[in-house]
């Protein structure tokens, strides 16, 4: 696969025409074992060699990495016109399936649809911390590739000090770490006090700006011990195919995997999230207005939770003050509880998507919460919601009930489907039309919800 590197850049080759040529593109080969195979003939293996060559003299080869010019050939003496005709069209053709690549899949259905992102821009490549960090927080519009693990862990220090146990004192339990705001005393003074100490690094997560497209490479594209967070009236923003994971995993208030608050336009699709200190994913309480979470695997497996038994209490928490939230495709995974919270003024339509093996309840529903939950499965949810309900629920509950739906929702509602699970049975009706005028996702059969969540959900699908 080749990608556009650099532009305007000097280099000085050796190779019989001994002099400084000008770099118009720099492309990247990431296999060097590739090139035998795109240039089987004698031409094409002289092409290799040369180049590996010049490379290699100008310090631009590396074990894993052969970087490619191109260069005015015709005017060195060691290529003939053939060969550069060949080489250029591989080229050519390469460099086009490689922008492919980096380009987003699919589009944002539901309340986020129409986000861009990043758009046309170039692709970039961070490589470090730091380059991931300042092209996810600058001003200008980027299409962000990851191909690798970004480790913070370690990288901010370490805080130590007196937290609290208010779950349990058993080796498998969550701590409470005390913060500045002094929680454990203000909302656990009986609690036992309990020494922590936490990576600084996943406190908070990484900003991103406006206009911004996030995209993981295969299955490499992975953050560690930080999470995301599109806050300050960020918005238009894409975030596709990347793990976020070991973010304090044992400490309550160490850290959220992503965060919106005060945002708008927002695509969170094709991401695992992995061992993270609190919410999976956090909507807070300033309006996120319109966000699509799609394709999403929640997984909740732990050492530590405030439950102690190994599944994830604090999963997806949804507080905004004017929120529309589409919730499509996902997968939701031994949690024990806020799977998800929804509340504040906050329209969520859950549809096509997967809870499997929950140790509490799954929807928690307070004021101003108001939920369609359609086409869905749900086995061995103990509490598929918990009571009592003090927002707003319609579940689909019935064929002539789910005909309501036509006039807000563009369809009729699809009933869910249940093993092993709690009782999920409301048919309030008075909030649909909240929906009217609205970009709304579609919905299917619960049957075939199973199959396709586990086979798409999360990072490394696409």
């Amino acid at each position: 696969m080749f990608f556009a590197l650099a532009e305007g850049l000097f280099m000085e080759c050796n190779l019989g025409c001994k002099r400084k040529v000008m770099l118009s593109k720099v492309y990247q080969i990431p296999t060097v074992i590739a090139w035998p195979t795109i240039f089987s003939n004698e031409e094409g293996q002289r092409i290799h060699t040369l180049f590996l060559h010049c490379s290699r003299r100008s310090f631009c080869f590396t074990p894993n990495t052969l970087y490619l010019f191109s260069v005015d050939i015709t005017n060195c003496l060691f290529l003939n016109m053939k060969a550069f005709t060949v080489f250029s069209a591989v080229l050519a053709a390469y460099a086009q399936s490689a922008t492919a690549a980096a380009a987003v899949k699919g589009a944002a259905e539901g309340f986020a649809k129409g986000v861009t992102g990043g758009g046309s821009a170039t692709p970039v490549y961070p490589t470090t911390n730091a380059q991931l960090v300042s092209y996810l927080g600058d001003s200008t519009p980027r299409v962000i590739v990851i191909n690798k693990t970004f480790n913070f862990r370690g990288t901010e220090g370490t805080s130590s000090g007196t937290g609290c146990a208010p779950w349990g004192t058993a080796a498998n339990c969550q701590l409470a770490i005390n913060g500045a705001g002094g929680w454990c005393q203000k909302y656990e003074p009986n609690a036992p006090s309990a020494s922590v100490t936490y990576d600084n690094a996943g406190v908070l997560g990484i900003s991103v700006a406006s206009d911004k497209t996030l995209i993981g490479e295969g299955a490499a594209g992975i953050i560690q011990g930080k999470g995301l967070r599109i806050v300050s009236g960020a918005k238009n923003i894409i975030i596709q195919n990347i793990k976020i994971e070991e973010i304090n995993p044992k400490y309550v208030w160490g850290g959220d995997a992503i965060t919106i608050n005060n945002a708008d336009l927002v695509w969170i699709d094709h991401v695992t999230t992995y061992h993270i200190a609190r919410q999976h994913i956090v909507l807070g309480t300033l309006a996120s207005n319109r966000v699509t979470i799609s394709n999403h695997y929640l997984d909740g497996r732990s050492d530590y939770s405030a439950t102690c038994n190994g599944y994830h209490y604090w999963g997806l928490y949804f507080d905004g003050s004017s929120d529309l939230i589409t919730f499509k495709n996902n997968y939701i995974y031994r949690t024990s509880g806020r799977a998800p919270k929804v509340q504040g003024n906050t329209l969520l339509h859950a549809v096509n998507n997967y809870w499997y093996d929950n140790g509490g309840h799954a929807f928690e529903i307070g004021a101003g919460g108001n939920v369609v939950a359609e086409g869905n499965v749900f086995q061995n949810i103990p509490a598929v919601v918990e009571t009592p309900i003090a927002g707003q629920l319609f579940t689909a509950p019935s064929v002539a009930a789910n005909a309501a739906c036509s006039a807000s929702l563009g369809h009729v509602c699809q009933v869910n489907g249940f093993g092993s699970s709690g009782a999920f049975n409301s048919g309030t009706t008075s909030f649909l039309n909240n929906f009217a005028g609205k970009n709304v996702a579609s919905a299917s059969a619960y049957g075939s919800v199973v199959a396709s969540v586990t086979a798409n959900a999360g990072f490394g699908k696409i």
